[in-house]
């Protein structure tokens, strides 16, 4: 079980920098010792894959490969790799990331860089890929020809090397060698930085959770090399997709379109590929969220062309001997569940057969259910961890100011407090019985929706908000410190 703790939940590209987007630079180093400060135990981010189409760390072109975008470059600069007069021009929106800005900029310098590294450190990357040689050759190969034709999709290329034929993976292996090359490269700039950052934060008392999505997205390396443990028709289609039903955010569900696990087919293979996902995950992470764990109980099938989830239905998943699978083989890792959802008695038994810690969050506590409802703090149990919202929640400021009049009675008479009310709630979730307690770093800063991280159903506009510099300050941070004390954290 987790220790009583805390920690704050801030996404790596929300870091404020010069050049547009969050990075493993000085900003992450100087939030860590924030962190420090203020008596925390653990930084929560999402997941750290190279994004696609929609932006979303949940639909990756890998789950081994990390994004390119979190590569700081003035530390390239300070190693030589890439001019200081380079970054001229780069300076980008401090507010939101510009992800058309950063997809039309920052892959020709991190090539620049390439070049000048794939000499000076051979030795060094050649130990990286031959590490890494399970996922980096068909990544970096994926990558190069995914370029190669215009960024389609890869069941958009041509028959050969959609099908990945000997013959063709050897010709296109040789054609595109030197993208190849430079695309392990910019793996080993990534993975160089976050090892160090990963390092200090250890050094420091701080702790990394982070999520593994469930599903592998469809546009991805993933499922290219590994066909045969998705539903799948012959020349590539998707035979269903993922989703989840009509629930509070959406009265057409959600329809997230991956491909479905064909989980009779990884069950022969000994359940290798998701050993292979949480391993790398444990290279990220020191404690890994499963996202939405309900899935592995039961899971939502749709049929592949429609245009909303509702039409999908209920199909059952590995269950608890797949759990404790995962628990067993990686005895040393950490795991929360994703709980939240549709959670039927058998979801329910199969969280507590793991003995995983469920989620519980404050702004779900407040709207009356018979029987009392089950996210109020004075029903937490010990083993779960409690969040005031998650990346997919509003700000608490946002759920304020949008929830209904009659939960914002309730959680004023429930709280009881004197206090400024986004403070109460803050302090609720401190002082309950829950192991951990997770806020986003928006909440401490009392910001509105402007600051919200995702909507879900929304394609676009989301995971874009950026922390603004100097605002993670002493203040703060001694404020944060007094209340983590005061309730044991």
């Amino acid at each position: 079980m987790l220790d009583r703790s805390s920690g704050i939940l801030l996404p790596i590209f929300s870091l404020p920098s010069n050049y547009g987007i969050g990075t493993f630079g000085k900003a992450a180093y100087n939030f860590i010792d924030f962190l420090k400060k203020s008596s925390q135990s653990y930084w929560q981010i999402l997941p750290l894959g190279p994004t696609s189409y929609g932006d979303s760390p949940y639909q990756c072109l890998s789950s081994f490969a990390g994004n390119p975008y979190f590569i700081d470059l003035d530390m390239l600069v300070n190693e030589g790799l890439i001019n200081k007069k380079d970054l001229k021009g780069l300076q980008c929106d401090i507010t939101y990331v510009d992800y058309e800005k950063m997809y039309n900029t920052r892959f020709s310098l991190l090539k620049k860089a390439a070049k000048v590294g794939l000499e000076s450190y051979a030795e060094r990357v050649k130990i990286f890929a031959e590490e890494n040689s399970s996922w980096i050759y068909d990544y970096a190969l994926f990558t190069a020809v995914k370029e190669r034709f215009s960024m389609k999709p890869w069941y958009e290329w041509p028959d050969d090397i959609r099908n990945r034929d000997n013959s063709a993976i050897d010709r296109y292996k040789n054609l595109l060698n030197s993208e190849i090359e430079e695309n392990i490269f910019i793996q080993y700039l990534f993975f160089s930085q976050w090892n160090a950052l990963l390092e200090y934060a250890h050094k420091n008392g701080i702790k990394i959770i982070g999520d593994m999505p469930i599903y592998a997205a469809y546009d991805s390396a993933d499922v290219w090399a590994n066909p045969k443990f998705f539903k799948l028709n012959e020349d590539g289609s998707p035979r269903c997709v993922a989703g989840v039903p009509p629930d509070a955010f959406s009265n057409d569900g959600q329809l997230w379109g991956n491909p479905i696990y064909d989980w009779d087919a990884l069950s022969l293979d000994g359940y290798g590929f998701w050993i292979r996902r949480i391993g790398a995950a444990t290279h990220f992470f020191d404690v890994i969220r499963i996202d939405h764990f309900r899935g592995l109980e039961s899971y939502w099938e749709v049929p592949p062309h429609s245009n909303t989830a509702k039409g999908g239905h209920w199909k059952k998943g590995p269950g608890t001997p797949f759990v404790n699978m995962i628990t067993s083989w990686f005895n040393d890792t950490e795991f929360i569940a994703e709980d939240l959802g549709v959670l039927t008695e058998d979801v329910k038994k199969m969280l507590a057969d793991s003995k995983l810690p469920g989620m519980k969050v404050l702004e779900f506590a407040f709207e009356p259910e018979e029987g009392g409802n089950e996210y109020l703090p004075h029903k937490y149990g010990e083993n779960s961890v409690c969040y005031i919202g998650t990346h997919d929640n509003d700000t608490l400021i946002g759920w304020c100011n949008s929830a209904k009049k009659s939960e914002i009675k309730f959680a004023k008479e429930y709280l009881s407090s004197g206090e400024d009310f986004a403070d109460s709630v803050i302090r609720a979730g401190m002082r309950s019985k829950a192991a951990l307690f997770i806020t986003q770093m928006q909440d401490w800063l009392s910001l509105g929706s402007e600051a919200r991280i995702n909507t879900p159903g929304i394609t676009y506009g989301n995971w874009r908000w950026r922390m603004q510099k100097g605002v993670a300050n002493s203040v703060l941070a001694n404020k944060i410190k007094k209340i983590t004390k005061t309730y044991n954290r």
